[in-house]
């Protein structure tokens, strides 16, 4: 099947979902500044504790899934300057799980180094992640490429930035000639499904880069680095910041049905082959690439 036979089913609804407006009490600039704040401060620990950090490793959901003392410490960094500035806010982190309960406030969401294998490793694809929502809408995303000091951010209705510039994501002709990255879980069955995904995928688009970093991805999306992402199995915290980021650049973000993104899937495109690329997955029944490893 070639790329111009693929459906175009249709991009709705776009994604963060606008659960209504934002509250007037949520000071997104004061947000967004705090939140740059935090994560350079988070960045400088995770840096500074490397050397360390790798050489005291453990695991969680499988031998493959690696954490160090450095996402712990710099996690706990974070929930505590956040916690001073605004004692009322509640937290989902990638260690340390939910604190505090936000009802209408402003919940943050925590991945402290996003791809942790490629910092074990050396490899410069390893960021702080933070974003901010309230009543299911994302306000704000920082996202802090650890090894090389880069800065993306976002902030609702405001647009997207890197290192202080603006950024678009690209427009490319097709999905015969767009350049893609994706992602693999860590439990060795749903990597085998996930390889027999991308197998169905690299046949149609011009090529294909896996960085380790979900947030990185989404933010590569935003600046025009690769023209699409897609990967089923990320949690929130993984995409929560890089996913607003990419919407402020003009990328369509959302599930594999036009839902909102979840486990199952996250696809962030330009908004010329969303849409293409979008029917490819659901013709290679791509949501059933993931399975929940915590049994």
């Amino acid at each position: 099947m070639d790329s111009e036979e693929i459906s175009d089913h249709p991009i709705t609804p776009e994604w963060p979902v606008p659960f209504g407006v934002i509250p007037d009490e949520h000071d997104i600039p004061s947000l967004l500044e705090l939140a740059l704040a935090t994560a350079a401060e988070a960045a400088g620990l995770a840096a500074a504790e490397r050397a360390v950090a790798v050489s005291r490793i453990s695991t969680k959901s499988t031998v493959n899934d690696v954490v160090t003392a450095a996402d712990k410490a710099a996690e706990e960094l974070i929930v505590a300057r956040l916690s001073a500035a605004r004692p009322g806010d509640s937290f989902i982190g990638e260690e340390g799980g939910s604190r505090g309960e936000a009802r209408d406030g402003v919940r943050w969401i925590v991945d402290p180094i996003d791809g942790t294998v490629n910092y074990v490793y050396g490899m410069p694809y390893y960021a702080v992640s933070l974003a901010a929502e309230a009543r299911g809408r994302l306000l704000v995303g920082v996202v802090r490429n650890i090894a090389t000091g880069t800065v993306y951010h976002a902030s609702a209705g405001a647009g997207a930035f890197r290192d202080g510039l603006p950024v678009r994501c690209n427009e490319p002709a097709e999905l015969g000639r767009s350049m893609l990255a994706t992602g693999f879980g860590y439990d060795p069955d749903q990597r085998a499904r996930q390889g027999a995904l991308l197998a169905g995928v690299i046949p149609h688009v011009r090529d294909i880069r896996r960085t380790g970093s979900a947030a990185l991805d989404l933010c590569m999306v935003a600046d025009g680095t690769v023209d699409a992402y897609y990967e089923s199995g990320p949690n929130v915290w993984d995409y929560a910041a890089g996913g607003i980021i990419a919407a402020e650049a003009g990328a369509v973000v959302g599930g594999l049905w036009g839902d909102v993104p979840g486990r199952s899937m996250i696809l962030a495109a330009a908004p010329a082959i969303a849409g293409p690329l979008r029917g490819l997955l659901q013709s290679r029944k791509a949501d059933t690439a993931y399975r929940s490893v915590t049994r």
